[in-house]
């Protein structure tokens, strides 16, 4: 992954990460027309985002085990938030 993105990524982790995001409120708030910044295709391809469905909502998009623990690593997670 591209040093420059990895702050972006972190960003778009800690975004979907601080309340359930809908795969529409994810695309527009996150959608780029410049091809040098993959935020979301690189973020989906570490294994660090998925999609789900939910009954109620729709398609969701939400952060993987492996994204928080990308988060915390970062010192961006939920467990050094309160530090």
């Amino acid at each position: 992954m591209a040093g420059t993105l990895e702050p972006l990524i972190l960003d778009f982790l800690e975004w979907l990460a601080a309340e359930p995001r809908s795969n529409r409120d994810a695309l527009d708030a996150w959608r780029t027309s410049c091809p040098r910044l993959t935020v979301w295709e690189d973020a989906i391809e570490a294994g660090y985002v998925t999609r789900v469905q939910d009954p109620a909502f729709g398609e969701m998009v939400r952060v993987t085990a492996s994204g928080l623990t990308f988060l915390e690593a970062s010192g961006r997670g939920r467990a050094n938030a309160a530090r």
